[in-house]
This record gives structure tokens, C-alpha cells and sequence, in this order.
């Protein structure tokens, strides 16, 4: 067989029956796992949302970097770092910044939640500040817009894998992207946090070693490490320099990423109620280690890998409109999982090479799936604790709300199908707007940062009230929105000329100072949360306990506890 026909049939190979099968295989470990958790689990909502609060310190782990490390690790971030260059390389310097929030922020929270029972976030933060009918709200809100879009990247990612594997049969993208919702739906709604956990174990060690993999497959196939270094060499400027290809990634802008980025990462839903599940504080400073050590090592010698070396292989095409991808490459996104297709086997040899191809596509669907199951479970525990028990029927009994939090997930899974099924048709207005994985990422961290300075306020300092952090987290969400592609999304749908205005001041704004959406949020949030609080001195009085313990735990203290 000459090189050609033998190209031809592994890709054939890869493309069908056999990482089908594999696929399918690995859904039904998933669901089996689902039915074990439910097996398992007690009835109440301590058990359904946090486990028990039992995890060790090897789940936690797993866990915490499973859902820190999506979709956007093998296909977001390789598909900037194929667009970009260099240049989003340094975006690596967000996973130590992340591993030491989870050290410096995660024993505070648990000790918290042991303490007081807490589930959510809301739970600590408006029972601080004695704070309910508008902060909590805001707080949910503020995990609806976290949640749903990245939800809405992972089953993105779904899409576009089966979209490449799967080019020959119509309708690709779209069953992929069911599938993917449907199985991680139900293995969710069938068995809580401890199957989320468990699984998110799986996927995390199966992330790892995907990420390794691309990033050796990509070094072999340049011819190695000499061969990398030179076909990197022989890169377009811009590929190797600041801003990059598209000139976003400007210093200021690459400098809000790395600071902010994975800070949101930390604060937002499903992280923080994984640290309320942790056995003890000693398995959450285990986590923050091993997080920084193995996920800052995968992200060096994984994704920039297989971004740059996907350059060489794959040359960008640079024309009037700006940079595009190589021909035959619909999306950035999908860069990964092209040279797996047609360079694995040529590697490694038709059998062994379509075996490890199947295991790496089987990899970027766990990475896909353990984040969305995070979030979909952590917008269930938000929805029915927050707003159901504590504004629509706060006499309802624990397994009501149970059942109320799985049709959330079902709802909420609904919806961000629904969104993606009809921003990739090519007519629509939404489709620049979820046109990369990395971009919906950046789009949810704008608002879940907005949660730090009450988060440093409630943990450390102690100084604030419920007046300024409701004023203040109003301010950056507002400020936030304003900085991302939402509003001019929004503008162009509705048709409204009477913002016009406002989009070339905001146009301006950022020409003056580049930074990110969470960046301007975070600014005037903090600046209204300070000023209020020097203004508005916060009462002294005792208050009674809000949060719904589900041990029936007393409340011990009045604010959050000091950690020494």
C-alpha cells in the first residue's frame, strides 16, 4: 500500500466505526457510573449537591481540575494558540495563579461550610452580610451567566468533534452535540455529586494524558524536538511576537486574562461547592498542588505543542478580512482533532495509532463533559436553593427540591442545546458570537469575577455591608456587559439605534485601555463596594441564621470564621 492509499485508510479509520464504538463504550461507563452514585447516595440534598461532604483528597483534586480544565483545554486554547501564536502560550501562567486561589480561598470556604452548612454560595455570602432579597438573586444570576455559556462550550465542543470525525455523514455537528447533552444530563440527574465526582476523575486522568499525548504526537510528527524548533522558526512574525496574528492579545488585555481568568475559574459555582465537599482542609491544599504542578506541566507541553506545531503543519492564511484557518479547517477549534485524524496513524502505525487516536478523541469529549456536568449540577443547587426554596415555596421538603434541581438540569441542558443547535447555522446572528471555545470562556469569567471583592471581604477584611455588595456587584455586572460582545450582539438583533452612542463610547474606552470585560467590571465594582462601605456603617446586631441547613446544623457564629 503506498503512502497515500494508506493515509486514506487511516483516516477512513478514525473517521468511522472505530471511535464510534470506543465513544459509546465510554458513555456507557458513565451511565454505569451514574447508577452506582444513585446506588449509593442518601436522600437529601447535602448528599445529592456536596457528596456527603466525604471527598478525599484524590477526588478532590480530580475533580477540581477536571472542571477548571475544559473543552478549552484540547480544543479552546490549542485552536488560540494555532490562531495567535506565542502569544496565548503565556495564558499558561493563569493555571499557578488558579492553583494558589484554590489554596488561599478553599480551606477558608470549607472551614465555612463546615461550620454553617453552607451549599452554595449564596448560603455564605448573603447570611454574612444579612443580606437576601436582592443579593441573592444577584448572586444566582451571576451563576446563570457563568454556567450556562460554559455549558454552551462544551456542547459546542461535541459538535465540532464529531463534525471532523464524522464529515461524511449529514447532520454531524447536531448529533454530536444531542448525544453529548443527553448522556451527561441523565448521568447527572440519576446520581448527584457523587457520580459528577467520580466521573470527573475518569475524565480528568483521561484529559492528562490526552493533552501529553498531542503534544509527543506533534513533536514526533515534526521529527522531533530539532524538527519542532525549526518549523516553529519558520513562523510569521506575528506568530512568535505581542499581540499576535489578530492583535487582540495586546499587553494589557494578556495581562487581565492571566490575572482574572482563572481567578473566576475559582470563585464560580461548581468550584466553590467543591471545596464545601472536600473531607477536610488538608485534601483542598493537597488539590491546590497538584493542580499546579501537573495542569501547568499539560498546558506547556500539550496545548502550545499542538498550537504551534499546527501552525507549521497547517499554515494560517492571511488576507484582507484578517487571519483564517488552513483550508479544509472549518474552525481553530477544531485543529486538535485534525492531526489526530491524519497524523497519528502515520506515527504510530494503522493499529496502535488508531487506538491512542481514539483514546485522545475519547479525552476531548471527557474534557467536554466533565465541566458541563460541574456547572449543569452547581445551576441546579443555585435555582432550587436560592430562588425556589427561598422565593417560590420555602416549605418544601428536601427531596421536592431535589426533584425540582434534576429539572433544572434538564431545562438548562434544553436551553444551551437549543442555543448551539441554532447559532451554528450559518444564517444566524449568533454564530459570531460562540465562533471560538476560548471566546465563550472568557465571556463567563467577565461576571464570575465580579464576585471577588465580597469573596476577600467575607473571608479576610469583614469591613463591608449588604448594601455595598449588592450595590457593587450590580455595578461590575453592568460595567462587565457593557466590555463584552453581548451588547453590540444584543444592538444588532434588536435594532436599537438609541445605543449607538453608548457602543462608540464603550468602542473608545477600550482603544484608550485594552483590557478585559472583567477587568472594567471589577474596577467599578470594588470602587462602589468601598465607597459604600466607608459611607454605610454595617449594623452590629446579631442576626438570626437564613441559610436552610440541611443537618440541622446550628449556626455558630455570626460571620464567617478567621483561618489561622
Amino acid at each position: 500500500m503506498n503512502d497515500a492509499a494508506f493515509i486514506a485508510a487511516s483516516s477512513a479509520s478514525i473517521s468511522g466505526w472505530i471511535p464510534f464504538v470506543v465513544l459509546v463504550l465510554y458513555l456507557m461507563v458513565l451511565l454505569v457510573i451514574g447508577c452506582i452514585g444513585y446506588y449509593l447516595s442518601k436522600s437529601g440534598e447535602e448528599d445529592y449537591y456536596l457528596a456527603g461532604r466525604g471527598q478525599g483528597w484524590m477526588i478532590s483534586s480530580l475533580t477540581i481540575m477536571a472542571t477548571f480544565f475544559s473543552s478549552f483545554a484540547l480544543l479552546g486554547a490549542p485552536g488560540m494558540v494555532y490562531r495567535e501564536g506565542v502569544v496565548f502560550a503565556l495564558v499558561s501562567l493563569n493555571v499557578p495563579i488558579a492553583g494558589f486561589c484554590v489554596y488561599l480561598l478553599g480551606s477558608r470556604i470549607w472551614l465555612a461550610g463546615q461550620k454553617h452548612g453552607y451549599v452554595t454560595q449564596a448560603d455564605m455570602l448573603c447570611e454574612h452580610y444579612n443580606s437576601h432579597l436582592l443579593l441573592r438573586p444577584l448572586i444566582t444570576f451571576v451563576g446563570v451567566l457563568f454556567a450556562i455559556p460554559y455549558v454552551i462550550m462544551q456542547l459546542k465542543a461535541g459538535g465540532e468533534l464529531a463534525a471532523v470525525l464524522f464529515a461524511d455523514y449529514a447532520y454531524a455537528f447536531e448529533i454530536g452535540t444531542i448525544v453529548l447533552a443527553a448522556i451527561t444530563a441523565l448521568y447527572i440527574m440519576i446520581g448527584g455529586m457523587r457520580s459528577v465526582a467520580w466521573t470527573d476523575a475518569l475524565q480528568c486522568l483521561l484529559l492528562v494524558l490526552g493533552m501529553l499525548l498531542a503534544g509527543v504526537a506533534m513533536v514526533v510528527s515534526l521529527g522531533g524536538l530539532s524538527g519542532f524548533r525549526d518549523a516553529v522558526a519558520e513562523l510569521p512574525d506575528s506568530s512568535k511576537t505581542v499581540p499576535g496574528n489578530s492583535g487582540f492579545w495586546q499587553l494589557p488585555m494578556l495581562f487581565t486574562v492571566c490575572l482574572l481568568m482563572p481567578i473566576g475559574g475559582i470563585i464560580q459555582p461548581a468550584q466553590w461547592m467543591r471545596f464545601y465537599a472536600a473531607r477536610d482542609r488538608d485534601a483542598l491544599k493537597k488539590s491546590a498542588l497538584i493542580f499546579i504542578v501537573l495542569l501547568t506541566g499539560c498546558f506547556m507541553f500539550g496545548i502550545m505543542l499542538v498550537g504551534l506545531g499546527g501552525q507549521a503543519l497547517y499554515p494560517l492564511q492571511f488576507n484582507e478580512s484578517g487571519v483564517q484557518p488552513a483550508p479544509g479547517i472549518e474552525s481553530y477549534d477544531q485543529i486538535l482533532v485534525v492531526i489526530l485524524k491524519d497524523h497519528l496513524p502515520i506515527m504510530l502505525g494503522p493499529t496502535l495509532g488508531i487506538a491512542f487516536a481514539s483514546l485522545a478523541i475519547v479525552a476531548i469529549m471527557a474534557a467536554a463533559m466533565s465541566t458541563a456536568d460541574s456547572n449543569l449540577h452547581a445551576l441546579s443547587a443555585l435555582i432550587t436553593r436560592d430562588i425556589y426554596d427561598r422565593f417560590i415555596r420555602p416549605q418544601a421538603g428536601e427531596n421536592e427540591r431535589v426533584w425540582v434541581g434534576r429539572f433544572v438540569i434538564l431545562a438548562a441542558t434544553s436551553a444551551s442545546l437549543s442555543f448551539v443547535l441554532i447559532a451554528n447555522r450559518p444564517e444566524s446572528t449568533l454564530s459570531g458570537f460562540m465562533e471560538m471555545i476560548v471566546d465563550l470562556a472568557l465571556f463567563a469569567v467577565a461576571f464570575s469575577v465580579q464576585l471577588l471583592p465580597m469573596t476577600i471581604d467575607v473571608l479576610f477584611l469583614r469591613r463591608g455591608n449588604g448594601i455595598a455588595a449588592t450595590a457593587g456587584l450590580s455595578a461590575g455586572l453592568l460595567t462587565a456587559f457593557l466590555f463584552t460582545p453581548l451588547l453590540p450582539l444584543l444592538v444588532e438583533i434588536t435594532g436599537l439605534s438609541a445605543f449607538d452612542s453608548l457602543l462608540a463610547w464603550v468602542e473608545q474606552a477600550h482603544s484608550f485601555l485594552p483590557v478585559h470585560a472583567s477587568a472594567w467590571g471589577l474596577v467599578v465594582n470594588t470602587l462602589v463596594f468601598l465607597v459604600i462601605s466607608l459611607v454605610v456603617v454595617r449594623p452590629r446586631s446579631p442576626k438570626l441564621p437564613s441559610s436552610r441547613r440541611t443537618n440541622d446544623r446550628p449556626a455558630e457564629a455570626e460571620t464567617v470564621p478567621s483561618v489561622h
